[in-house]
């Protein structure tokens, strides 16, 4: 029996079901794919010890009212159930180098951003005020960003180089690794990364940030529900193995490992774009759109050690810590001495629910190359599909997480009489969970050299196939959210969907 959509999405990560979501509230009949046994792709969590944890979403910004984060989720009918906490105001981030025990915040509010470092850097007053203008200069030319706006990216912006523009900035080297403290958000690459990637990241959280109370998963659970509830159906345990085309080279339906077959008007990939290559078929593609994908490098994949903490053994902080051995590793910190592991990470915490001064929990991340779980790059090992990956693989664990806990206890002494149990995440954990292309955190590295080799149009040459998710442009939160619509757009025509927003923002303002 071949059942019969107007759209079908393969992949549940948000930009399959933010593209979902927005056409299945213009009527159509729309059906989501997904492999796993979890939906979400980045936003999924899981559980260890009753307590859940964040797989990709540890913290989430432009979440405020009128802020485009906020817009794009209303337009989605999710915001208002969201459970969200607002994070440190005065420093939702807290930057810090070596020995120094100083650590260094980022604010929210762009003025409370400017006067929290000012208080650290009192001569540079003016220049962090300009960094700060030109961040929201560039972020008001991207199409979308502003939720309706500009058709077209402006090509100078994308070729602004993030190194140079933050050394024109300021000539004092600490306040310029405190500016690209939280570059963890995009991979770690201050040197050749364009200065847009930067701009657009860091303009969310100093409008807002907030964390997600029990986990990113929960805005996969409301994106499913409002499907629901518009009518659309969400499959998992569906792997597509399969394009079935028609005579005139569109896609006519899909078949997935156990034998179904779907058939749809239109087709929307969110699953990583080598992996949809492989499944479509080289030769259907063109050979330069190949050749360009294939000559991306994958962003550093990285290693998460997770810590249960003893009841009420250790305060809560309402922020990140990003913590560098040095001032200079702020420029390529995914470059890093396996000797020396870890060399930067990013920690977090929990607060326990019934002691909420307290933390429940911590996530410390590093980056970590795919070459060093090579060895065990032939075994799969997902809860729908458990497989041991054997002792040395426990054992590279076990090493990688005592390096993290003891870097850790250089800046919180200690810590380890506060550690009830350890659990770790590897890159191969994040390729088998979410399908990323050696296990990599957010897609492909961007170049300010050649910006537009990354950029994919969400049409492929293929009449009725469309792409979404973070390979397509930007990644995060934020990113894939407006991919989702330009993707949409495609489909829909801009217009409509323009005249849809604008409706909606003016009803909120009313």
């Amino acid at each position: 029996m071949k059942k019969e959509y107007d759209i079908l999405v393969i992949g549940s990560g948000l930009g399959g079901l933010a593209s979902a979501l927005i056409l299945a509230k213009e009527g159509l009949k729309v059906c989501v794919l997904e492999k796993n046994n979890q939906y979400g792709g980045n936003l999924q969590t899981f559980s260890r010890d009753k307590l859940i944890f964040d797989t990709g979403v540890h913290y989430l910004g432009g979440l405020s009212k009128g802020q485009n984060l906020h817009q794009f989720f209303s337009y989605l009918e999710i915001i208002d159930e969201l459970e969200l906490h607002k994070m440190n105001e005065d420093a939702y981030d807290k930057i810090s180098f070596g020995e120094d025990d100083i650590e260094y915040p980022h604010a929210q509010g762009y003025e409370n951003f400017v006067e929290q470092l000012t208080a650290y850097f009192p001569n540079e007053k003016q220049n962090l005020e300009s960094y700060c203008e030109e961040i929201q200069y560039v972020c008001a030319q991207f199409p979308r960003y502003q939720v309706i706006g500009k058709d077209s990216y402006n090509e100078e912006i994308l070729h602004l180089n993030t190194k140079r523009f933050i050394e024109s900035v300021t000539q004092d080297k600490k306040l310029q690794a405190v500016l690209l403290g939280s570059n963890f958000l995009y991979a770690g690459d201050s040197e050749n990364i364009p200065f847009y990637v930067h701009a657009l990241t860091v303009n969310s959280y100093i409008q807002s940030a907030y964390k997600c109370i029990k986990g990113g998963s929960q805005i996969t659970r409301l994106l499913i529900k409002k499907l629901r509830q518009y009518g659309a159906e969400v499959h998992k345990h569906s792997e597509v193995s399969e394009f079935v085309f028609n005579e005139s080279g569109a896609v006519s339906s899909v078949k997935t490992k156990s034998g179904k077959e779907y058939a749809a008007k239109k087709f929307i990939s969110n699953i990583e774009i080598r992996s949809f290559i492989k499944l479509i078929g080289e030769e259907k593609l063109r050979k330069s759109f190949l050749n360009r994908v294939m000559s991306w490098n994958p962003v550093s994949s990285c290693f998460s050690v997770y810590m249960i903490l003893k009841p009420q053994s250790f305060p809560n902080f309402n922020y990140n810590i990003y913590h560098y051995s040095s001032e200079d590793m702020i420029w390529n910190a995914y470059r890093y001495s396996k000797e020396n592991w870890p060399e930067t990470y990013m920690l977090s915490s929990t607060p326990s629910k019934h002691h909420p001064e307290y933390a429940e929990s911590l996530t410390a991340i590093s980056y970590m190359d795919f070459d060093e779980v090579k060895a065990w790059e032939k075994t799969v090992n997902t809860v729908a599909e458990e497989h041991e990956r054997g002792l040395s693989y426990e054992r590279f664990k076990l090493e990688k997480a005592e390096k993290m806990i003891c870097a850790l206890e250089k800046k919180i002494p200690n810590l380890r009489h506060s550690i009830q149990s350890v659990y770790t995440s590897s890159p191969l954990s994040y390729r088998d969970y979410i399908g990323s292309f050696e296990g990599n955190m957010y897609g492909y590295m961007k170049t300010s050299d050649n910006p537009l080799k990354t950029m994919v149009s969400p049409r492929t040459k293929i009449d009725n196939l469309f792409l979404t998710g973070q390979s397509v442009n930007m990644h995060g939160i934020l990113g894939v959210t407006i991919g989702a619509f330009n993707t949409c757009a495609e489909i829909l025509g801009k217009e409509l969907l323009d005249e849809r927003l604008k409706q909606m923002i003016n009803k909120n303002e009313n």
